[in-house]
């Protein structure tokens, strides 16, 4: 009896194992995709990581009111680190090994996304469009890491580059965190004064996630000679080595940031404090399009669901991530785990109208847009002076 017993179950676990979907990975039911978010919803760079995550839940809300994707709706479930790597840790295995997503979206800061690689690529969990533009995003290679835009750190390049050759100036600083996101922006800054005649990087100063003053560190770059600083800081950082700079009467002295400061935000800072402000990034402003009707819909969508009176940055490109995953999963087909999802990454070629970018994704090239475009801040506003 007990042999027919081993042998009925034996035959029932087989048939069990052959009616299961072709999917393995967690997080996935007939009925169900759940995306996961590691984020910053009230640090430093919360004015990126909360319209972000509000503006993808936007596109979701979109999604599964029309019957989801293949028949399967999209729950997000996001968790707030406030740029801490204790809460991040946390936040990671919550999320991986507590709510078991299938896929990780829009995570905030480079040293989180770097520490959770090693996790997610055990689980077989892709990394789509982190809120982090470093080169490790999408370097080395990997079937599971997708960037979204140019790195910091070409970024950095093309703006250094730029000023140096439309000011005539040629001595090369930086502020930063020392993160990997900061050590990004610095070795931009080095490796294209290293590399171009006339440039020089003369020095630098270091600073931590909660500086507020910012007096020390402008007078010795004053005082080095200084004519471009490339930030890696926070937002109100950024902001504040601005306004400084100015009450220090430092005119000579243009400030470039990468995507990391490049918030619609920023320009809207009252009594023209970042004005003149430069930046680097690897999207267009959203203000600066707003004569395109998808610019349109997507503004007056968030506006009426979040009460708030601007989008900005952290929104476009919450929206930009989320229209990415939405179109990957689509093309995944109804079998969905993470191979059929890279192929769906991989098929992406399209143009996103509220980004202004060019989305392109390959099987050798997980970076989804290349272009670099450098604004500048002008009466209140983002301008757009060039594109590379």
């Amino acid at each position: 009896m007990k042999k027919l017993t081993t042998k009925i179950a034996s035959a029932a676990l087989v048939a069990a194992m052959a009616a299961a979907p072709a999917y393995a990975e967690q997080g996935i039911t007939d009925t169900e995709v759940l995306i996961g978010s590691n984020n910053d919803l009230s640090g430093p760079f919360a004015a990126f990581g909360a319209p972000a995550t509000k503006a993808a839940q936007l596109v979701f809300d979109e999604v599964n009111e029309a019957g989801g994707i293949h028949g399967r709706k999209i729950r997000f479930v996001v968790e707030d680190h406030a740029y801490q790597m204790p809460k991040a840790i946390q936040g990671m295995n919550k999320l991986i090994n507590g709510d078991k997503v299938f896929a990780m979206l829009l995570s905030l800061g480079t040293p989180m996304n770097i520490a959770a690689f090693k996790l997610q690529d055990a689980k077989n969990i892709p990394n789509v469009s982190p809120l982090s533009a470093a080169r490790q995003m999408a370097e080395p290679f990997s079937p599971l890491h997708y960037a979204g835009t140019a790195t910091y750190y070409e970024q950095i390049r093309v703006g250094v580059k730029y000023l140096a050759e439309q000011k005539g100036v040629g001595n090369v600083c930086a502020m930063y965190l020392p993160t990997d996101f900061g050590k990004d922006i610095k070795e931009g800054a080095e490796s294209i004064s290293a590399e171009t005649d006339g440039l020089t990087y003369v020095t630098e100063t270091t600073h931590k996630p909660d500086d507020a003053d910012f007096v020390g560190a402008l007078q010795k770059l004053s005082a080095e000679g200084c004519e471009i600083v490339a930030l890696a800081l926070g937002v109100r950082q950024a902001i504040t080595v601005s306004g400084t700079a100015k009450k220090l009467g430092l005119s000579g002295m243009s400030f470039i940031n990468s995507s990391a400061g490049f918030h619609t935000v920023m320009a809207k800072v009252p009594g023209g404090v970042t004005e003149g402000m430069y930046a680097a990034a690897g999207w267009a402003d959203l203000l600066s399009r707003m004569d395109k009707p998808e610019v349109q819909k997507f503004f007056a969508r968030y506006t009426e669901a979040t009460g708030e009176q601007l989008p900005g940055s952290g929104a476009l490109l919450g929206h930009s991530a989320a229209e990415t995953l939405v179109k990957a999963l689509e093309a995944a087909g109804p079998d969905l785990d993470a191979k059929s999802f890279q192929m769906g990454m991989e098929s992406l070629n399209y143009e996103d109208v509220v980004s202004g970018n060019t989305v392109t994704y390959s099987a050798t090239d997980h970076q989804g847009a290349d272009e670099v475009v450098i604004s500048v801040i002008k009466d209140g506003n983002w301008m757009e002076l060039a594109r590379q």
